[in-house]
């Protein structure tokens, strides 16, 4: 997975194993306990390679610097401008280690800091967290953190609104951007298509969004929105590469449609739905795992 980074390296991994960062440049994060995390591998000291968007790509307001990844701050389409703001990542990304397969994680006291962007990447505000309301990595790749502050308190703050994520499914064919907070760098390409599972090692996630190849993803982008061009909605959380052509094993995804068959598509990205997500927030923005149409897994 395109996942956290940290320290001095010599070859940053793209959300998946744990490098220290070059002078001059965060690498990929390791997860607790040394183990290896979720996503492919980044090249240090390489420089993003960018399609050309359809559109200007998205800026960098709303999206946030974890310590080891990116996210943003997010608004469901009920969420109320006094309702405690939402940051969104990716579920690897959590400070104590990947969730293990079918793991959930809900309302779990947390005090993690965010860094909240401003247009041109710089800070607007520090960010803290009261719970992780929501992780896992079944199905999916999400974390999604309460705050302590509501998005007016934020916004009068900072300046800076939140993101807002999209209530439907995404369509085929729309230019999209990876917008990371950690890198400060923006990736833009299009929705290649959907696929029915994607696993990598002992994960497996469903209905996930494929890039076309011109959103070369790195380590650290983990977590990053992935945002429609068009309409400036958040439309998924990036999460992962096949780094190596290795069939589904870590930082290496593979495809399985509903046949069965598996495909291997080396250098390809991927990123989870997120429209999942507006389903299962409630009144006052508190996620509901309850509600008659929340398909999240469930602790």
């Amino acid at each position: 997975m395109n996942r956290p980074l940290v320290g001095t390296l010599a070859g940053a991994l793209f959300g998946a194993a744990a490098l220290a960062g070059i002078a001059g440049g965060p690498a990929v994060a390791q997860e607790a306990g040394g183990q290896a995390e979720f996503g492919s591998i980044a090249r240090a000291g390489q420089a993003p390679q960018q399609g050309p968007a359809q559109q200007a790509a998205p800026d960098f307001a709303g999206t946030v610097a974890l310590s080891n990844c990116s996210g943003s701050l997010v608004r469901m389409p009920d969420s109320k401008p006094g309702d405690p703001g939402l940051v969104l990542s990716n579920g690897h990304c959590l400070e104590e280690g990947m969730p293990k397969p079918d793991q959930v994680i809900t309302d779990q006291p947390s005090s993690r800091g965010f860094t909240l962007l401003d247009a041109k990447g710089g800070e607007a505000a520090q960010l803290k967290a009261t719970k992780l309301a929501y992780a896992t990595m079944t199905d999916t790749d999400v974390s999604l953190y309460e705050l302590d502050s509501t998005y007016e308190e934020i916004e009068k703050e900072s300046g800076i609104a939140p993101l807002d994520v999209q209530a439907e499914h995404p369509e085929k064919g729309k230019a999209i951007t990876v917008v990371s907070g950690y890198w400060k760098e923006t990736f833009s390409c299009s929705l290649d298509g959907f696929v029915p599972e994607l696993r990598e090692a002992d994960w497996t996630m469903k209905d996930s969004l494929r890039y076309t190849a011109d959103c070369k993803t790195k380590g650290g982008t983990s977590g990053s929105p992935v945002v429609d061009d068009a309409s400036g909605k958040v439309v998924g959380v990036n999460n992962t590469r096949n780094e190596d052509g290795a069939e589904c094993t870590m930082n290496n995804p593979c495809e399985v449609d509903k046949d069965g068959k598996v495909t291997v598509r080396h250098g390809i990205a991927y990123g989870q739905q997120t429209y999942t997500l507006t389903q299962c927030v409630g009144e006052g923005n508190k996620v509901d795992l309850s509600l008659p149409d929340c398909a999240l897994p469930k602790p």
